[in-house]
């Protein structure tokens, strides 16, 4: 699991980093006015359905499925069923596109009712809408095809493929606009052209894998029905974290200009760590898990869990408290050129804080769904998660007038600490958790370790390299790069003095690692 860990993190980073690269040219040259607000809203859209469904709901329930078709009845029933699978959804995600082609200004009055009926901004994402959707049903197919992959433990070609949409959208945004007339409209060609590129790539690899996925045609067989109704029972409990952003994203277009976008760019910040970490965790855990019980291997399965918790947050912890300490700085230094302001990347910053404060609490709840899921239970967290959407809700019309842009991202930094706490409380009472002393001990000297971090970088900032948001653009990367080691080094070197872990060892581990390969 630590493999597969490392493997789709390693390539869920370059990802990122690719995507804060198009994020600071779609910054520069749109900065956070009505386009950008427009555009956001347009990739909102098909994101919010890839994730919630084709990364969320669809994966929570096939991955199991295919697993233990594989483990079971081999190769050529998992086949099948995945086949099947990939045809009905592709059939129901065709409907689903069309409808939403014709019916877009509609949908824009439910996702964006801030936005002005007939105004720019309003007119803009419409048209930039309907350039998006279709990437709705290439990415939906490509995360399905992922899911073979994951299930036979092919986690680095399921995540390489998602760097190919921060290529080709990078490559739209510097090629396209002669030929849109705009920036906006050719970063809309480039998430579509990108759907279709990742399909591409992830199906090539199935078939390379000995998975060669075909359309048949569209059938409700009897497993399909089992995926059905776990996949319909899990929508909201694996994609909670979605619909809360989508909540977040229709208070937002009710405050005033620019808060959606302001909000995107500190999201995009929070989504390295929680990206990286998060949905490493989640995809990794998964299948191990229910190859463990499907082995009946209860001890084994407990195991896992303690050890995916601890990988998790030994780095997620010292991210948020990096993130609450350096928000500003880090917003300016990515982002503080073009059209984006100093003003802009410290309203960002304020955004960012309050994502960063949920940001381990995000991140448990992928490392926790899993615990109900390899156990065929997707009732439960949609229970919890719809409890906590509840929860988010209420919190956004509280905070909404007083808290302006900070308020959605704090409402949903509040329930997700809710959902991952009532999430665990549940396991333990049923037995699926078992944390052992060593993970609690752990847990504690990470905690302790990520604020003597917090509090020395903060400190730092008070010596000549905090002057991230007044030096030039160069001096600005350079500050911020030196205090973000400087964090670093010394989270490390007290995980190490404490007895959180032992450096020789991992230093040792990756020796190896890199030895044999060499080999190889």
């Amino acid at each position: 699991m630590l493999k597969g860990f490392l493997t789709v993190s390693g390539w869920t980073m370059i990802s990122r980093v690719l995507g804060l690269v198009r994020d600071q040219l779609l910054a520069a040259l749109l900065g956070t006015g009505v386009a950008q607000d427009a555009y956001q809203i347009a990739f909102r859209l098909p994101n919010m359905f890839r994730r919630l469904f084709g990364e969320g709901a669809l994966n929570a329930a096939f991955v199991p499925l295919f697993a233990s078709l594989l483990e079971r009845e081999g190769k050529d029933t998992a086949r099948q069923f995945a086949s099947e699978t990939m045809s009905v959804l592709l059939s129901w995600l065709l409907l689903l596109t069309v409808l939403g082609e014709i019916f877009m200004p509609g949908v824009l009055r439910v996702i964006a009712p801030g936005f002005a009926h007939g105004d720019v901004r309003d007119s803009l994402a419409i048209s930039l809408s309907r350039i998006t959707f279709p990437y709705l049903l290439m990415i939906c197919g490509a995360a399905l095809v992922s899911g073979v992959l994951n299930g036979m433990h092919k986690f680095g070609v399921a995540a390489a493929a998602y760097v190919s949409f921060n290529v080709v959208g990078i490559a739209a945004i510097v090629l396209l606009p002669p030929f849109t007339g705009d920036v906006a409209h050719a970063a809309a060609w480039g998430v579509s052209a990108s759907g279709v590129v990742q399909f591409g790539i992830l199906l090539y690899a199935a078939a390379r894998a000995g998975m060669r996925l075909r359309l048949v045609m569209p059938c409700l067989t009897p497993r399909i029905r089992t995926l059905l109704a776990r996949m319909g029972v899990g929508l909201v409990g694996s994609g909670i974290t979605q619909i809360n952003f989508l909540v977040d994203t229709i208070i937002a277009t009710l405050l005033p200009a620019g808060s959606v976008s302001l909000m995107y760019f500190a999201d995009r910040v929070n989504q390295l760590p929680l990206g990286v970490l998060g949905a490493a965790a989640g995809t990794t855990l998964l299948p191990v898990l229910t190859r463990h019980l499907a082995a009946d291997d209860v001890a084994g399965a407990h195991g896992v869990q303690n050890r995916a918790i601890s990988y998790a947050l030994i780095l997620t912890l010292p991210a948020a408290a990096g993130l609450l300490v350096l928000a500003a700085p880090v917003m300016m230094a990515l982002f503080g050129h073009g059209h984006f302001t100093a003003h802009d990347a410290v309203l960002a910053a304020q955004s960012l804080r309050a994502y960063a404060l949920g940001l381990p609490a995000f991140v448990l709840v992928k490392v926790l769904s899993p615990g109900f899921f390899a156990r065929g239970d997707t009732r439960t967290p949609v229970l919890v998660g719809m409890g906590t959407l509840a929860l988010n809700f209420i919190l956004n019309i509280s905070f909404m007038h007083w808290l302006a842009h900070i308020g959605p991202p704090l409402a949903s930094s509040l329930a997700a600490m809710v959902n991952a706490g009532v999430l665990a409380v549940l396991l333990l009472r049923r037995g699926a958790l078992v944390p052992d002393p060593g993970l609690l001990r752990q847990l504690a000297g990470m905690v302790g370790c990520a604020g003597l971090m917090a509090g020395a970088v903060a400190l730092l900032g008070y010596t000549p390299l905090g002057h991230a948001m007044t030096a030039g653009p160069v001096m600005r990367i350079v500050d911020v790069g030196m205090l973000i080691g400087l964090g670093v080094g010394l989270y490390l070197a007290a995980l190490h003095v404490l007895g959180v872990t032992d450096l020789r060892l991992a230093l040792g581990a990756v020796k190896r690692r890199l030895g044999r390969r060499r080999q190889a």
